[in-house]
């Protein structure tokens, strides 16, 4: 079965997705907007929307917006091909099996997308298994990140991110406001805390703590109030910033499961 799967989002989670269904043989493209806001881009395909292309553990993502092109990269399975074409004109022509909405809208009611492909995968709080998408996956830190469910509902967003040298949400800095995120500096500088990292309008964006700046939302992106924005790593020279994290691998795993099932289901 030629199975070509739709990613929905370009972040650390819906690259590790993207990254192990390519590398397990499926036809995937990603589809974002103009200006995603994601933070890890270093841990993902995000850059490519801006920069045209980007590199994630030897996996290649190109910025696609021309259909016909699209069509023989899926074909020919050499990149990723990424897009931020009006959804509803991507459905339409390139028709994929599988739908995965990776965009992790931790705030956000998940839209109903059960109809848009054969099967839908719904990542992150609140997806309901045969209602908002055919199945769900846990993305939340827990016993069960990574459980694909088929049948009933993902756990509401809840808890406090993981720590790292003790530290936990004051790792994290979230816009206050809305607005155009600006900033000079990338991801992998050195900051202190108290030190300005960003500015959303005239209102500056500081560091809680010092460390590496593992997360940075590209310059110029807008941004909607409590947008994750920067992220600090308190480990400094060790931290992670590059490849595929733990949790998102986990999750991709999950993904992966549930692809395979259904595929499974299909043929027999």
């Amino acid at each position: 079965m030629q199975i070509n799967i739709l990613i929905r989002g370009s972040g650390d989670v819906a690259s590790a997705v993207g990254h192990i269904l390519f590398k397990a043989g499926y036809k995937v493209f990603i589809h974002d907007s103009p200006r995603p806001s994601a933070t890890r881009r270093r841990m993902s395909f995000c850059d490519a929307v801006f920069d045209g292309n980007a590199v994630l553990e030897e996996v290649r993502a190109e910025l696609i917006n021309d259909i016909s092109e699209m069509k023989a990269l899926l074909e020919a399975h050499a990149l990723i091909p990424v897009t931020t074409l009006d959804l509803s004109a991507v459905l339409s022509i390139l028709r994929p099996e599988i739908l995965v909405d990776a965009r992790m809208r931790k705030h956000e009611r998940p839209e109903i997308q059960i109809a848009l492909a054969p099967f839908t995968i719904g990542l992150g709080p609140n997806f309901t298994a045969g209602v908002t998408a055919h199945a769900a996956i846990e993305t939340g830190w827990n016993e069960d990140l990574g459980k694909v469910l088929w049948s009933g509902t993902t756990r509401p967003l809840q808890g406090e991110p993981q720590k790292i040298d003790g530290h936990a949400r004051d790792r994290y800095v979230y816009a206050p406001v809305a607005g155009i995120f600006r900033t000079k500096l990338n991801v992998g500088d050195m900051v202190s805390a108290g030190q300005e990292v960003a500015r959303i309008g005239d209102l500056p964006l500081c560091a809680n703590i010092d460390g590496m700046l593992r997360g940075l939302t590209h310059d110029g992106v807008p941004v909607a109030r409590k947008t994750k924005v920067i992220e600090v790593d308190p480990r400094g020279e060790k931290a992670q910033i590059s490849g595929i994290g733990q949790r998102p691998g986990r999750i991709a795993k999950g993904v992966l499961e549930a692809v395979e099932i259904w595929i499974h289901k299909m043929s027999e």
